[in-house]
Formats: C-alpha cells, sequence, structure tokens
C-alpha cells in the first residue's frame, strides 16, 4: 500500500478542550490536515522534542528511544493507518537484525517517538480520505458547490451544507478541535444519508 507522507503541522488547545490537544498533521505533497485528539502528556512530549528541550530526566519516550537504540532496532517509519469508530491506531515500524517489525501504538506515542528519532510520520489514504480536512485550494470548491445561490435564501441550506460552512470557518480559524469534531459529525450524518 502506498502511504502518504505527513509532516507535524503543530499543537492546538482551546480552554474548553478539557485538557486535549489537537495534533495537526499536514500533507507533504499536499494540501489536507489531520487533526488527532490527544492527551495533555503526548502534546508534551511531542512539543518538548519539537522545541529541542531537554526534561532534566528521560521522559517515556525517550526511554523507548533509548531502549531501541540499545537493543540495536531502528525505527524506519510510522504510520498512522486505520480510523475506527473514532479511534485512530498507528504502527511503529522498525528494522532489528536484519528482519521488520512492527508495534501497534496510539498515534500519539507514535508521533512522540518518530520527533525523538527523526523516523517520517506516514497516513493510509483511507484514513485521510475519511478524516483528513481540505485546506483552502480543496475546499473552496467543496463548498461551492453545496451553497446557496443568489437565488436561493440562506434558510434553506440543509444542516450539512451549514455544518460543512461551519468546518470551513474552523479551518481558516486554525480551531483544528471543533473542525475535527465537525468532521465526525458530518461523517455521521452523510452516513444516515445514505
Amino acid at each position: 500500500m502506498n502511504f502518504i507522507q505527513v509532516d507535524i503541522i503543530g499543537l492546538s488547545t482551546s480552554p474548553s478542550s478539557g485538557g486535549a490537544y489537537a495534533l495537526v498533521l499536514g500533507e507533504m505533497d499536499g494540501s489536507r490536515r489531520l487533526p488527532i485528539i490527544i492527551g495533555a502528556f503526548e502534546a508534551q512530549a511531542i512539543a518538548l522534542e519539537l522545541e529541542k528541550i531537554q526534561p532534566p530526566r528521560p521522559m517515556t519516550h525517550d526511554l523507548l528511544r533509548d531502549m531501541l537504540d540499545a537493543v540495536g532496532a531502528d525505527v524506519t517509519d510510522i504510520v498512522i493507518d486505520e480510523l475506527r469508530d473514532g479511534t485512530f491506531f498507528a504502527k511503529i515500524r522498525y528494522a532489528y537484525n536484519g528482519d521488520d517489525g512492527q508495534l501497534d501504538a496510539r498515534p500519539s506515542d507514535a508521533v512522540a517517538l518518530a520527533v525523538r528519532v527523526d523516523a517520517p510520520i506516514y497516513v493510509s489514504p483511507a484514513v485521510l480520505e475519511e478524516a483528513g480536512i481540505p485546506t483552502e485550494e480543496e475546499s473552496v470548491s467543496a463548498l461551492t458547490t453545496s451553497s446557496t445561490t443568489e437565488e436561493e435564501p440562506a434558510k434553506s441550506m440543509s444542516k450539512l451544507e451549514r455544518m460543512e460552512q461551519q468546518l470551513q470557518k474552523a479551518i481558516e480559524a486554525e480551531d483544528y478541535e471543533e473542525a475535527a469534531e465537525l468532521r465526525d459529525q458530518i461523517a455521521k450524518l452523510k452516513g444516515e444519508q445514505n
């Protein structure tokens, strides 16, 4: 399977998030964004490494990196390969003694390790298609086809169209947590209509 390489665009939170953060991944050769809700500890682990801040004692992800290094295993990449019931799943792929292996992981832990070992991050096309949020280039054309014309009053917009407009506004405001929630609601609504 051909995976799509992504890069970390950022981490965001809002006061109403209850301690959750949105890890935002972006296509390297495209314009879609993939927000993944993660915990505060994992967000801190990723942020510290991105900012090259060395804590006084090793964090859990540092320990994992050091253990893999001590036994001679090399992390080749990580893959976010599944989205099931709103939960993302990932694999840490590695090479050890000439053999390839993989470990199941939460995407947040896999990304925290990837930034420590400078491993590329990939997403399966199916996950990006289902949960990816298009940025301006793609989303404008998608919204244009569903927006109202001058002859149609705004009141006649469907619930789905209103949610798609809210999604676009959340993306423009870089409120990826809100965008992720709207994306999931839109997917659910589209599933009910089919």
